[in-house]
C-alpha cells in the first residue's frame, strides 16, 4: 500500500462518494476518521486526495484485524512516520494478539457454560429451566446436578 504522505497521491480530487467507493469503507468510517484527525492532510475544500483512500483502506483493514480505535490511531501515526521503528508496530500487534487470545479463552469458557446449561435443560413443556435459573442467580447448575445425581 502506498505511503499516505507520498507526494504523487496528492494530485487527485475525489468526492466523498468516490473515496468511499474506492476504499471499500463506509461513509461512517470516513466520518470517524475525520473526527479522529486521520484525514486532515487529505481533505481540500470538500474533496479528498488519493491518500484518503489509502487511509480508509488502512483503517478498515486494521479494524478487521481487531485493532481498537486508539490502536488504529497509533498505527496510523506509525504508518505516516517514515522514521518509525518496526518494533513499535510489532509491540502494538502482539498486544492485540494477546488481547484476542484472552478473549478467545473467555468466549470458549462462556460456550462451555452455555452448553452445560443447555444440557441441564429438559427442553420440554415444563416451566422449570436451569438456564433461566442460572441467569437469575437461583439454582442453575446446582439444580441440574441434583436432578442428575
Amino acid at each position: 500500500m502506498e505511503h499516505p504522505t507520498a507526494p504523487a497521491a496528492a494530485a487527485a480530487r475525489l468526492s466523498l462518494a468516490d473515496v468511499v467507493a474506492r476504499s471499500g469503507a463506509s461513509a461512517q468510517l470516513l466520518s470517524d476518521c475525520e473526527s479522529l484527525g486521520l484525514l486532515d492532510d487529505t481533505a481540500h475544500g470538500g474533496h479528498y486526495d488519493e491518500r484518503a483512500v489509502s487511509t480508509l483502506r488502512f483503517v478498515r483493514r486494521a479494524h478487521t484485524l481487531g485493532f481498537d480505535t486508539p490502536e488504529v490511531v497509533e498505527l496510523h501515526a506509525l504508518w505516516q512516520d517514515g522514521r518509525r521503528a518496526s518494533f513499535d508496530v510489532k509491540r502494538v500487534a502482539l498486544e492485540r494478539a494477546d488481547d484476542l487470545a484472552q478473549r478467545i479463552e473467555e468466549l470458549a469458557h462462556m460456550k462451555r457454560l452455555l452448553e452445560r446449561l443447555a444440557h441441564c435443560c429438559e427442553g420440554d413443556e415444563r416451566p422449570e429451566c436451569p438456564i433461566l435459573d442460572e441467569l437469575a442467580g437461583l439454582k442453575g447448575f446446582a439444580g441440574c446436578e441434583a436432578r442428575r445425581a
